[in-house]
């Protein structure tokens, strides 16, 4: 059956769509155009929001290297994985994912962040999505974030609670913002749901996001599961943005 579906839809990059060799069952492949373009973070990164470090080969398995960021701003969370930077191709998929409709490439770019994650998922972890506002989720019609973690969750057999945290008020996109504006701005928006708070109580907790920048949504969201009594919160994200992209 497998072989026939091939015949009929052969592999393709899931970026560009162009066709590439091989076997379909791997959801995330790309085409020699655009896999030099994806810089996935696979060496040296900082073990607190994922950023790549510079990599003498030594590294890249510490989760004490800490990036300057890091060492000077405070990281409510307990350990950070990123599976891309966000630049090049790997932009343009957390784009379309988010706002060009393309719910279709969650199936990748979740096979990609569960592989970054695996070290942060531990016995007893529940994975959750940072939420969006009501207002948001009806214009997009889905949470990209939420696609993601499922699908995370269900590759390490993982608890999913896509509704452990809530929105409490609107806000307006982080973009073009300062790092002060972007603590400002997501400052007691996010809170845990009173349904799951029990089912929180002394459990670890991997946050799903699509983009990491400041590290403020993470934080909030962070802040407000310890409040509510979880155990150490770990935080994972398709793309790290980096400061030279």
């Amino acid at each position: 059956m497998k072989g026939a579906l091939r015949l009929l839809y052969p592999p393709q990059c899931v970026s560009c769509g162009a066709p590439v060799a091989g076997g379909g069952d791997d959801p995330g492949q790309l085409c020699p155009d655009c896999f030099p373009d994806t810089r996935f973070i696979t060496g040296a990164a900082c073990g607190r929001c994922g950023v790549p470090l510079p990599d003498d080969g030594t590294g890249a398995d510490d989760p004490t290297l800490t990036c300057d960021d890091c060492l000077t701003m405070a990281r409510p969370w307990q350990a950070g994985r990123a599976a891309m930077v966000y630049s090049g191709t790997g932009r343009k998929l957390v784009l379309a994912l988010k706002h060009g409709d393309r719910p279709d490439l969650a199936p990748a770019l979740a096979a990609w962040l569960a592989r970054a994650a695996a070290p942060l998922v531990r016995p007893g972890t529940i994975v959750a999505p940072v939420p969006l506002h009501l207002r948001r989720l009806l214009k997009r019609r889905y949470n990209q974030a939420a696609l993601i973690s499922g699908r995370v969750a269900r590759t390490h057999g993982a608890a999913h609670l896509p509704g452990l945290l809530v929105r409490r008020r609107h806000t307006p996109g982080q973009d073009h913002r300062g790092v002060g504006d972007r603590f400002a701005n997501i400052a007691g928006a996010l809170a845990v749901n009173p349904r799951h708070a029990a089912a929180l109580a002394g459990r670890p907790v991997l946050l799903i996001d699509d983009v990491m920048a400041s590290g403020a949504t993470m934080a909030a969201a962070t802040e407000a599961l310890l409040a509510a009594g979880s155990g150490p919160v770990s935080v994972a994200v398709l793309a790290r943005a980096v400061k030279d992209d």
